[in-house]
């Protein structure tokens, strides 16, 4: 049983230059030469399946790319029938092709708040009333929040800031972590692995 035909595509012989050029070319990055492959091959009236099929992708990625090829493709030919350089074409096709922006939530800490919280970490605690020789990624947390540096943070966050754990300068460990019997394992304040 067939299913709907996919729209076609339509390159005007120069526009199609310039895409067979990109696809070419050895300093393309790969996933745009593989994109400008299956626009391509779409123009030589190939359907989504064959298509798929002959670069080895899914279905869903080829029904992608044309559709994104099909949305730019009235201004990419315009600029052609525009005169416009080839180079400038190149970019603008490269720019169509390109990986859309993701969505992602917004920035937590500013990087001035993660250079506090890094500053606290320098600081002896028991200069800040903790009744402890070295910072734990929970008490770090809770003095970001006391000293009003964040509303809220979670140890991991602190954890992820400071990285490992201590800054490669430091002389003695900044966290605290917890002692198991296995060696290999977390290791005590104030003793390294060796």
């Amino acid at each position: 049983m067939r299913g709907p035909q996919p729209h076609p595509v339509v390159l005007s012989p120069r526009l199609g230059g310039v895409l067979a050029h990109l696809a070419r070319r050895q300093t393309s990055a790969q996933r745009l030469a593989r994109r400008l492959q299956i626009v391509l091959a779409a123009r030589d009236g190939l359907n989504n399946d064959q298509i798929a099929r002959r670069f080895g992708l899914g279905r869903a990625t080829v029904r992608t790319w044309r559709a994104r090829w099909l949305i730019a493709a009235p201004r990419l030919e315009g600029a052609a029938a525009a005169g416009d350089d080839d180079r400038l074409l190149a970019r603008l096709v490269a720019d169509a092709l390109d990986d859309a922006p993701r969505p992602g939530g917004p920035v937590t800490f500013g990087a001035e708040q993660v250079v506090q919280i890094v500053a606290v970490a320098c600081e002896p605690p028991p200069g800040s009333d903790r009744p402890t020789s070295h910072w734990t990624p929970r008490e770090l947390a809770d003095e970001a929040v006391k000293r009003g540096i964040v509303r809220s943070i979670s140890p991991r966050s602190v954890e992820r800031f400071l990285g490992s754990g201590r800054p490669q300068a430091a002389p003695e460990p900044l966290l605290a972590h917890p002692q198991t019997g296995r060696t290999g394992g977390l290791r005590r304040a104030g003793h390294d692995r060796v």
